[in-house]
């Protein structure tokens, strides 16, 4: 069959179809290609889907009164200028705006706010590292942690440092501390939440200074490097560095990579040493736990410091969890961690992150991604619970995007998981969410017949479902775009506008008095 005559057996199959009417097209071509751009799509049989509606936003008054209500909202605030005494830090791991849109309906609607959308300043940040247009999330954590730029891959180094280079990174001069640091430096205690590995790209940069992400255990360094190479791996940093074996709270998972496998089944090491032992034998007041039931018990009061590894790998998908799993949530770690860290004198900083959306993301599973962007969500909620604005600093951003795409003009009230009112040129369904690349591209292209597969044969509702992508390689590739940031508390209103990520740090230095920059404590 001709490629026309199909093209044109498709277009008579949509013209039949009961709910689609051709629209006019106008007077000249300029006015067709418009239209297409921006179709009339066919109201909703009533039959078959109802169209969610949300009382008074069929009315002029109920938008200019939201308008008004904003506006005064926004000239009653008075701004902070308080010094902060403590900084939590929030990340939503590969957590960008085409991700925090569609979760909204997880709430109830896209007109409802994630916790976070709710906090009174916001801007964002560019992303890139020194030497990649699209970053990772190491030298992303290097950047809005340290304050300074790297090269992709790397942690708590400069830019001079690339990647898996084992020689570079031995010299000192090129690495850079983290604002925990700056906040030990003040007598501030600091420490760390994940829901992945606490040795992943992200948490380390709290703490390490390392050439490559992956080297979370010494025989990982030893692949790369040799046996003698002289490079402390990320778990040997977080146990025995300078700022790692002084964190006061850490939590997540990964506990493989403390210990060595001749100890344990599921260790990694080579090197003989269990650290997790060796945390628990420094005091008899340090804590570890291992399950939700253990961390509720601990009393804070009378611990020194805090150790929680509830996974031999990352935590959980929430999703993936069962009545009979012992981890606890990221609220219940949020919850914990703050009632621990408010119980210093001076202040904290601490570090918090939603790790498991962008790992969702990277195998094209955007119903587990956006159910954990909502946990997220829940442990910021959380933190605004227990702690106070006139004291406390709270900064939630992403450290990059994903090729995720929010689309399809679906109709208010349907599923976001669900596929667009209207067909593609090959008279097949698309979905509202997909992805640019990744590993489900087969699971949608025939490759025999070289046309696309329904999607709505594939997609059943299973939270693993993957969703379309359009070139197939093994994991979704992160976005460049810029990424959102929301700030409550002192000084939030300095986060406005479009800026580096490098200076988010700086940021919250200035606010809570940290570092060497510029603080407002020497204005």
């Amino acid at each position: 069959m001709s490629r026309r005559l199909n093209a044109i057996l498709i277009a008579i199959a949509l013209l039949a179809l009961p709910t689609w009417s051709a629209p006019e097209c106008g007077r000249n071509p300029e006015q067709c290609r418009e239209q297409a751009m921006h179709p009339d799509l066919p109201e909703p049989q009533p039959e078959v889907r109802k169209m969610r509606a949300v009382e008074g936003e069929d009315t002029t008054a109920y938008w200019r009164e939201k308008g008004v209500q904003f506006v005064q909202q926004k000239l009653a605030a008075q701004l902070n200028q308080r010094q902060a005494k403590n900084v939590i830090l929030f990340l939503g791991d590969g957590m960008g705006v085409t991700t925090t849109a569609p979760a909204r309906n997880l709430l109830g609607g896209e007109e409802k706010s994630l916790s976070f959308e709710n906090f009174p300043y916001t801007g964002l940040s560019k992303t890139y590292s020194v030497d990649k247009i699209v970053p990772d999330s190491a030298c992303t954590a290097t950047a809005y942690l340290c304050g300074v730029k790297g090269q992709e891959g790397t942690i708590g180094v400069n830019g001079q440092v690339p990647r898996t280079d084992c020689k570079v990174m031995l010299d000192e001069t090129t690495h850079v501390d983290s604002i925990a640091k700056w906040a030990m430096e003040e007598g501030k205690w600091a420490g760390l939440v994940t829901t992945t590995r606490v040795t992943h790209a992200s948490p380390s940069g709290v703490y390490a200074h390392i050439a490559e992400r992956d080297w979370e255990n010494d025989a990982e360094v030893a692949t790369d490097c040799g046996a003698n190479s002289g490079i402390q791996d990320i778990a040997y940093q977080l146990s025995r560095g300078e700022v790692g074996s002084k964190l006061r709270v850490i939590m997540g998972g990964g506990r493989k990579h403390f210990v060595d496998s001749s100890l344990e089944s599921w260790g990694k090491r080579n090197d003989g040493l269990n650290l997790i032992d060796e945390f628990k034998a420094a005091s008899n007041k340090n804590v570890y736990v291992t399950t939700a039931a253990e961390l509720e018990a601990v009393d804070v009061t009378t611990t020194d410091r805090l150790m929680g590894l509830f996974n031999d790998d990352h935590m959980q998908y929430m999703m993936e969890t069962t009545p009979e799993s012992s981890q606890p949530t990221l609220e219940q770690m949020t919850r914990k961690a703050i009632e621990y860290m408010k119980q210093s004198e001076q202040g904290y900083f601490l570090f918090i992150e939603g790790g498991r959306i962008d790992q969702a993301h990277h195998i094209n599973q955007a119903r587990m991604a956006l159910n954990e962007t909502v946990e997220f969500s829940k442990a910021i909620a959380a933190a605004q619970e227990l702690t106070s604005e006139d004291d406390t600093l709270l900064v939630v951003t992403a450290d990059h995007s994903h090729v995720f795409t929010y689309a399809g003009y679906a109709y208010r009230g349907e599923d976001v998981f669900g596929k667009a009112p209207v067909t593609g040129l090959d008279g097949k369904p698309y979905m509202v969410l997909s992805y640019a690349n990744g590993p489900s591209y087969e699971n949608f292209y025939d490759t025999e017949t070289k046309e696309r597969k329904d999607p709505t044969t594939v997609i059943t509702g299973a939270h693993d479902d993957e969703f379309p992508s359009g070139v197939p390689i093994d994991n979704d590739s992160h976005g460049g775009d810029d990424v959102p940031v929301y700030a409550l508390g002192p000084w939030s209103h300095l986060f406005t506008g479009v800026y580096e990520q490098s200076t988010i740090p700086h940021l919250m230095a200035y606010a809570s008095c940290l570092g060497e920059g510029h603080t407002m404590c020497s204005k």
